[in-house]
Protein backbone atom coordinates (compact mmCIF):
# COMPACT_ATOMS: atom_id res chain seq x y z
CA UNK A 1 0.00 0.00 0.00
CA UNK A 2 1.14 3.58 -0.98
CA UNK A 3 0.11 5.78 1.71
CA UNK A 4 -0.16 9.39 -0.22
CA UNK A 5 -1.77 11.42 2.04
CA UNK A 6 0.15 10.31 5.27
CA UNK A 7 3.25 10.89 3.45
CA UNK A 8 2.57 14.64 2.16
CA UNK A 9 1.48 15.46 5.74
CA UNK A 10 5.06 14.05 6.76
CA UNK A 11 7.80 15.20 4.58
CA UNK A 12 6.51 18.76 4.06
CA UNK A 13 5.36 18.84 8.22
CA UNK A 14 8.96 16.93 8.35
CA UNK A 15 6.69 15.10 11.18
CA UNK A 16 8.06 11.52 12.47
CA UNK A 17 7.91 8.76 9.91
CA UNK A 18 5.23 6.12 10.66
CA UNK A 19 7.14 2.27 10.71
CA UNK A 20 5.99 -0.79 10.09
CA UNK A 21 7.86 -3.12 12.79
CA UNK A 22 6.63 -6.46 11.53
CA UNK A 23 4.55 -8.04 8.43
CA UNK A 24 0.44 -7.39 7.38
CA UNK A 25 -1.28 -10.56 6.56
CA UNK A 26 -4.14 -10.58 3.91
CA UNK A 27 -6.30 -13.88 4.82
CA UNK A 28 -8.64 -15.17 2.44
CA UNK A 29 -11.25 -17.00 4.71
CA UNK A 30 -13.47 -18.35 2.48
CA UNK A 31 -14.01 -18.07 -0.82
CA UNK A 32 -17.76 -18.26 -1.07
CA UNK A 33 -19.25 -14.67 -2.11
CA UNK A 34 -22.44 -13.26 -3.33
CA UNK A 35 -20.88 -11.40 -5.83
CA UNK A 36 -19.83 -11.61 -9.37
CA UNK A 37 -16.78 -9.40 -9.41
CA UNK A 38 -15.11 -8.70 -13.00
CA UNK A 39 -11.97 -8.27 -11.48
CA UNK A 40 -11.81 -10.65 -8.30
CA UNK A 41 -8.49 -13.01 -8.56
CA UNK A 42 -10.49 -15.89 -6.32
CA UNK A 43 -12.62 -16.71 -8.79
CA UNK A 44 -15.37 -16.58 -5.64
CA UNK A 45 -18.93 -17.78 -5.87
CA UNK A 46 -21.58 -18.81 -3.38
CA UNK A 47 -20.96 -22.50 -4.24
CA UNK A 48 -17.60 -22.38 -2.39
CA UNK A 49 -17.25 -24.61 0.53
CA UNK A 50 -14.73 -23.48 3.20
CA UNK A 51 -11.68 -25.34 3.72
CA UNK A 52 -10.59 -23.76 6.74
CA UNK A 53 -12.30 -24.31 9.93
CA UNK A 54 -12.36 -22.63 13.29
CA UNK A 55 -9.95 -24.73 15.02
CA UNK A 56 -7.38 -24.67 12.20
CA UNK A 57 -7.88 -20.46 12.30
CA UNK A 58 -7.84 -20.65 15.91
CA UNK A 59 -4.28 -22.84 16.31
CA UNK A 60 -2.76 -20.43 13.58
CA UNK A 61 -3.32 -17.43 15.09
CA UNK A 62 -0.43 -17.96 17.79
CA UNK A 63 1.90 -18.87 14.91
CA UNK A 64 0.79 -15.31 12.95
CA UNK A 65 1.94 -13.34 16.29
CA UNK A 66 5.63 -15.38 16.39
CA UNK A 67 5.99 -14.50 12.96
CA UNK A 68 5.31 -10.99 13.57
CA UNK A 69 1.93 -10.72 11.44
CA UNK A 70 0.76 -6.59 13.68
CA UNK A 71 -2.54 -7.01 10.98
CA UNK A 72 -4.44 -9.12 9.07
CA UNK A 73 -7.23 -8.22 6.85
CA UNK A 74 -10.14 -9.98 6.71
CA UNK A 75 -10.97 -10.95 2.68
CA UNK A 76 -12.65 -13.50 0.96
CA UNK A 77 -15.17 -14.25 -1.04
CA UNK A 78 -17.40 -12.59 1.32
CA UNK A 79 -15.46 -12.56 4.81
CA UNK A 80 -18.52 -11.92 6.21
CA UNK A 81 -19.99 -15.21 4.95
CA UNK A 82 -18.21 -17.04 8.09
CA UNK A 83 -20.54 -17.30 11.10
CA UNK A 84 -17.20 -17.32 13.18
CA UNK A 85 -15.56 -13.99 11.85
CA UNK A 86 -16.12 -12.35 15.40
CA UNK A 87 -14.69 -15.09 16.99
CA UNK A 88 -11.64 -15.37 15.07
CA UNK A 89 -11.07 -11.25 15.30
CA UNK A 90 -11.39 -11.61 18.56
CA UNK A 91 -8.75 -14.15 19.08
CA UNK A 92 -6.23 -12.31 16.95
CA UNK A 93 -6.83 -9.04 19.00
CA UNK A 94 -6.23 -11.28 22.14
CA UNK A 95 -2.61 -11.72 20.43
CA UNK A 96 -2.16 -8.20 19.56
CA UNK A 97 -2.95 -8.31 15.92
CA UNK A 98 -5.11 -5.22 14.59
CA UNK A 99 -7.99 -6.54 12.52
CA UNK A 100 -9.15 -4.58 9.11
CA UNK A 101 -12.60 -6.04 7.39
CA UNK A 102 -12.27 -6.07 3.70
CA UNK A 103 -16.18 -6.56 2.49
CA UNK A 104 -18.80 -5.38 -0.29
CA UNK A 105 -21.31 -4.19 2.55
CA UNK A 106 -24.41 -6.50 1.46
CA UNK A 107 -24.27 -8.58 5.19
CA UNK A 108 -23.77 -5.82 7.15
CA UNK A 109 -27.21 -4.85 8.63
CA UNK A 110 -29.19 -3.60 11.83
CA UNK A 111 -28.41 -6.73 13.17
CA UNK A 112 -24.77 -6.58 13.27
CA UNK A 113 -23.24 -3.66 12.76
CA UNK A 114 -22.29 -2.18 16.19
CA UNK A 115 -20.58 -5.92 16.27
CA UNK A 116 -18.54 -4.95 13.34
CA UNK A 117 -17.57 -1.29 14.80
CA UNK A 118 -16.07 -2.61 17.84
CA UNK A 119 -14.62 -5.64 16.49
CA UNK A 120 -12.39 -4.33 13.81
CA UNK A 121 -10.34 -1.51 13.55
CA UNK A 122 -11.00 -0.12 10.34
CA UNK A 123 -13.92 -1.41 7.83
CA UNK A 124 -13.22 -1.37 3.86
CA UNK A 125 -16.24 -1.14 2.01
CA UNK A 126 -15.85 -1.90 -2.20
CA UNK A 127 -17.49 0.92 -4.52
CA UNK A 128 -16.58 0.45 -8.07
CA UNK A 129 -18.39 3.48 -9.26
CA UNK A 130 -21.59 4.94 -10.30
CA UNK A 131 -24.43 3.14 -9.41
CA UNK A 132 -24.86 1.88 -12.88
CA UNK A 133 -20.61 0.90 -13.19
CA UNK A 134 -20.35 -0.16 -9.98
CA UNK A 135 -23.92 -3.21 -10.59
CA UNK A 136 -22.24 -4.01 -14.26
CA UNK A 137 -18.18 -4.52 -12.58
CA UNK A 138 -19.99 -6.46 -9.52
CA UNK A 139 -22.44 -8.90 -11.11
CA UNK A 140 -25.75 -7.80 -9.09
CA UNK A 141 -28.65 -4.94 -9.66
CA UNK A 142 -28.63 -2.98 -6.68
CA UNK A 143 -25.32 -3.66 -5.14
CA UNK A 144 -24.46 -0.62 -4.92
CA UNK A 145 -27.40 0.90 -2.92
CA UNK A 146 -26.69 -1.90 -0.65
CA UNK A 147 -23.12 -0.85 0.38
CA UNK A 148 -23.63 2.68 0.35
CA UNK A 149 -26.86 1.56 2.79
CA UNK A 150 -23.89 -0.15 5.06
CA UNK A 151 -21.91 2.97 4.87
CA UNK A 152 -24.81 5.18 6.19
CA UNK A 153 -25.66 2.08 8.95
CA UNK A 154 -21.73 2.70 10.18
CA UNK A 155 -21.58 6.14 10.53
CA UNK A 156 -25.01 5.85 12.20
CA UNK A 157 -23.75 3.54 14.75
CA UNK A 158 -20.68 6.15 14.75
CA UNK A 159 -18.09 4.03 13.13
CA UNK A 160 -15.37 4.91 10.53
CA UNK A 161 -15.18 3.48 7.19
CA UNK A 162 -13.43 3.59 3.66
CA UNK A 163 -14.42 3.39 0.55
CA UNK A 164 -11.78 0.71 -2.18
CA UNK A 165 -12.02 0.93 -5.52
CA UNK A 166 -10.16 -0.85 -8.32
CA UNK A 167 -9.50 1.22 -10.95
CA UNK A 168 -9.56 -0.64 -14.51
CA UNK A 169 -11.12 0.88 -18.25
CA UNK A 170 -14.61 -0.52 -16.73
CA UNK A 171 -13.94 1.80 -14.12
CA UNK A 172 -11.64 4.67 -14.86
CA UNK A 173 -15.00 6.96 -15.92
CA UNK A 174 -16.25 6.53 -12.14
CA UNK A 175 -12.89 8.38 -10.47
CA UNK A 176 -13.87 11.47 -9.78
CA UNK A 177 -17.57 10.18 -8.83
CA UNK A 178 -15.79 8.34 -5.82
CA UNK A 179 -13.47 11.18 -4.63
CA UNK A 180 -17.23 13.42 -5.12
CA UNK A 181 -18.99 9.93 -3.17
CA UNK A 182 -16.51 10.36 0.11
CA UNK A 183 -16.62 14.13 0.45
CA UNK A 184 -20.30 13.82 0.08
CA UNK A 185 -20.99 11.47 2.44
CA UNK A 186 -17.91 11.90 4.72
CA UNK A 187 -15.46 8.57 3.87
CA UNK A 188 -12.39 8.29 6.11
CA UNK A 189 -10.05 6.75 3.97
CA UNK A 190 -10.24 6.45 -0.32
CA UNK A 191 -8.28 3.09 -1.26
CA UNK A 192 -7.65 2.77 -5.09
CA UNK A 193 -6.39 -0.82 -6.49
CA UNK A 194 -4.52 -1.05 -9.71
CA UNK A 195 -5.35 -4.21 -11.51
CA UNK A 196 -3.25 -7.42 -10.58
CA UNK A 197 -3.51 -9.96 -13.72
CA UNK A 198 -4.72 -12.70 -11.44
CA UNK A 199 -7.97 -15.21 -11.32
CA UNK A 200 -10.89 -12.87 -13.06
CA UNK A 201 -8.68 -10.22 -13.50
CA UNK A 202 -6.55 -12.15 -15.46
CA UNK A 203 -9.01 -13.76 -17.38
CA UNK A 204 -10.16 -9.97 -18.43
CA UNK A 205 -7.00 -8.59 -19.02
CA UNK A 206 -8.17 -6.40 -21.31
CA UNK A 207 -10.10 -4.46 -18.85
CA UNK A 208 -6.37 -2.69 -17.58
CA UNK A 209 -5.64 0.70 -18.44
CA UNK A 210 -2.76 1.49 -20.86
CA UNK A 211 -0.02 3.52 -19.69
CA UNK A 212 -1.54 6.86 -20.87
CA UNK A 213 -4.22 6.17 -18.90
CA UNK A 214 -2.97 5.05 -15.58
CA UNK A 215 -0.80 8.05 -15.72
CA UNK A 216 -3.74 10.73 -16.26
CA UNK A 217 -5.50 9.12 -13.57
CA UNK A 218 -2.56 8.85 -10.98
CA UNK A 219 -1.97 12.61 -11.79
CA UNK A 220 -5.94 13.22 -11.09
CA UNK A 221 -4.76 11.10 -7.47
CA UNK A 222 -2.17 13.21 -6.44
CA UNK A 223 -3.70 16.67 -7.02
CA UNK A 224 -6.39 14.97 -4.70
CA UNK A 225 -4.52 14.14 -2.30
CA UNK A 226 -2.38 17.62 -2.26
CA UNK A 227 -6.21 19.40 -2.18
CA UNK A 228 -6.76 17.46 0.44
CA UNK A 229 -4.08 18.55 2.26
CA UNK A 230 -4.07 22.06 1.68
CA UNK A 231 -7.68 22.38 2.43
CA UNK A 232 -7.38 20.23 5.84
CA UNK A 233 -10.13 17.85 4.13
CA UNK A 234 -9.87 14.49 6.39
CA UNK A 235 -9.88 11.71 3.78
CA UNK A 236 -6.52 9.72 3.57
CA UNK A 237 -5.61 8.67 0.01
CA UNK A 238 -4.23 5.26 -0.55
CA UNK A 239 -2.85 3.59 -3.70
CA UNK A 240 -2.35 -0.29 -4.21
CA UNK A 241 -0.59 -2.94 -6.32
CA UNK A 242 1.34 -0.17 -8.17
CA UNK A 243 4.67 1.46 -6.36
CA UNK A 244 5.74 3.55 -9.33
CA UNK A 245 3.05 5.55 -8.04
CA UNK A 246 5.30 6.70 -5.61
CA UNK A 247 8.20 8.21 -8.42
CA UNK A 248 4.53 10.66 -9.59
CA UNK A 249 4.24 11.68 -5.75
CA UNK A 250 7.96 12.27 -5.41
CA UNK A 251 8.07 14.69 -8.78
CA UNK A 252 4.77 16.22 -8.16
CA UNK A 253 5.99 17.48 -4.56
CA UNK A 254 9.38 18.43 -6.34
CA UNK A 255 7.47 20.61 -8.49
CA UNK A 256 6.01 22.68 -4.80
CA UNK A 257 8.15 22.05 -1.66
CA UNK A 258 12.12 21.15 -3.12
CA UNK A 259 12.90 20.66 0.78
CA UNK A 260 10.21 18.99 1.73
CA UNK A 261 10.66 16.47 -1.64
CA UNK A 262 14.20 15.68 -0.18
CA UNK A 263 12.22 14.38 2.95
CA UNK A 264 9.72 12.18 0.87
CA UNK A 265 13.11 10.86 -0.90
CA UNK A 266 14.07 9.16 2.23
CA UNK A 267 11.22 8.40 3.13
CA UNK A 268 10.49 6.27 -0.14
CA UNK A 269 13.56 5.18 0.35
CA UNK A 270 13.08 3.87 3.83
CA UNK A 271 9.82 2.32 2.66
CA UNK A 272 11.28 0.34 -0.35
CA UNK A 273 8.40 -0.06 -2.61
CA UNK A 274 6.59 -3.38 -3.27
CA UNK A 275 6.74 -5.54 -0.11
CA UNK A 276 5.28 -8.84 -0.95
CA UNK A 277 7.18 -11.80 0.93
CA UNK A 278 8.91 -9.12 3.13
CA UNK A 279 6.20 -7.60 5.23
CA UNK A 280 3.13 -8.67 3.22
CA UNK A 281 2.12 -12.12 3.15
CA UNK A 282 -1.35 -13.65 2.54
CA UNK A 283 -3.16 -16.76 3.33
CA UNK A 284 -5.92 -18.53 1.08
CA UNK A 285 -9.09 -20.00 1.18
CA UNK A 286 -7.05 -22.89 1.18
CA UNK A 287 -4.54 -22.32 3.52
CA UNK A 288 -2.04 -22.02 1.20
CA UNK A 289 0.70 -18.86 2.36
CA UNK A 290 2.00 -16.70 -0.66
CA UNK A 291 3.82 -13.84 -0.57
CA UNK A 292 0.51 -11.67 -2.08
CA UNK A 293 -2.81 -12.88 -2.74
CA UNK A 294 -1.65 -12.89 -6.56
CA UNK A 295 1.15 -14.51 -6.11
CA UNK A 296 1.27 -17.53 -8.74
CA UNK A 297 3.45 -19.75 -6.62
CA UNK A 298 2.85 -20.30 -2.48
CA UNK A 299 5.90 -20.83 0.24
CA UNK A 300 3.79 -23.49 2.20
CA UNK A 301 0.50 -24.40 3.21
CA UNK A 302 -0.31 -23.98 7.33
CA UNK A 303 -1.86 -27.44 7.06
CA UNK A 304 1.21 -29.03 6.05
CA UNK A 305 3.75 -26.79 8.55
CA UNK A 306 2.75 -23.84 11.38
CA UNK A 307 3.24 -20.10 9.50
CA UNK A 308 5.73 -19.18 11.59
CA UNK A 309 7.81 -21.75 10.24
CA UNK A 310 7.14 -21.12 6.51
CA UNK A 311 7.20 -17.59 7.15
CA UNK A 312 10.38 -17.28 9.11
CA UNK A 313 12.32 -19.57 6.63
CA UNK A 314 15.49 -18.04 5.52
CA UNK A 315 16.23 -20.85 3.59
CA UNK A 316 13.32 -20.25 0.99
CA UNK A 317 14.28 -19.60 -1.91
CA UNK A 318 11.58 -17.03 -3.15
CA UNK A 319 11.36 -15.36 -0.15
CA UNK A 320 15.40 -14.76 -0.30
CA UNK A 321 14.77 -13.21 -4.05
CA UNK A 322 11.50 -11.31 -2.68
CA UNK A 323 13.48 -9.99 0.16
CA UNK A 324 16.81 -8.68 -1.42
CA UNK A 325 16.90 -5.03 -1.80
CA UNK A 326 16.65 -3.56 -4.16
CA UNK A 327 15.26 -6.93 -6.38
CA UNK A 328 17.14 -8.44 -8.88
CA UNK A 329 14.55 -7.21 -11.94
CA UNK A 330 15.47 -7.66 -15.72
CA UNK A 331 14.04 -5.75 -18.64
CA UNK A 332 13.82 -1.94 -18.17
CA UNK A 333 14.24 -2.41 -14.09
CA UNK A 334 17.77 -3.53 -14.58
CA UNK A 335 18.92 0.22 -15.05
CA UNK A 336 16.18 2.35 -13.50
CA UNK A 337 16.93 4.84 -11.31
CA UNK A 338 13.63 4.30 -9.30
CA UNK A 339 14.43 0.65 -8.57
CA UNK A 340 15.35 1.71 -5.04
CA UNK A 341 11.83 3.93 -4.48
CA UNK A 342 9.29 1.07 -6.55
CA UNK A 343 11.18 -2.42 -6.00
CA UNK A 344 10.67 -3.43 -9.49
CA UNK A 345 6.64 -3.45 -8.88
CA UNK A 346 4.16 -6.46 -8.93
CA UNK A 347 5.76 -10.09 -9.70
CA UNK A 348 2.62 -11.52 -10.58
CA UNK A 349 2.08 -9.50 -13.06
CA UNK A 350 5.40 -9.72 -14.74
CA UNK A 351 4.36 -13.70 -14.46
CA UNK A 352 1.12 -13.30 -16.08
CA UNK A 353 2.42 -11.36 -19.38
CA UNK A 354 6.51 -12.85 -19.67
CA UNK A 355 6.29 -16.18 -17.43
CA UNK A 356 9.04 -14.45 -15.75
CA UNK A 357 8.50 -13.50 -12.00
CA UNK A 358 11.73 -11.48 -12.30
CA UNK A 359 10.80 -9.87 -15.78
CA UNK A 360 9.57 -6.10 -15.58
CA UNK A 361 6.27 -4.86 -14.27
CA UNK A 362 4.23 -4.55 -17.20
CA UNK A 363 1.60 -1.68 -16.11
CA UNK A 364 5.06 0.44 -15.65
CA UNK A 365 4.30 3.75 -17.06
CA UNK A 366 7.28 5.14 -15.28
CA UNK A 367 9.46 6.41 -18.16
Amino acid sequence: MFRLSNLIKSSIEDLPQRRLNGAIAIWNFTNRCNLSCLHCYSKAGLEAQDHLTTQKIMQTIPQLKKGGVKFVIFSGGEPLTRKDIFDIAEAMREEGIATYLSTNGLYIHHSNVKRIIDTFSYIGISIDGTQTIHDRFRGLEGSYAMSLKAIDLIHEHGGRVGIRFTITKETIDALKHIFELAETIGIDKIYISHLVYSGRGLDNLKMDLTKEQRKEAVTYIIQKAFEYYETGKDIDIVTGNMEMDAVMLLNALEQKDAEAAKRLRKRLLAWGGNSAGRNLVNIDSEGNVKPDPFFPERIGNIFEKPFDAIWLDNENSLLQKLREFPRKICGKCENCEWIEICNGGSRPRAWAIHGDLWAEDPSCYVQ
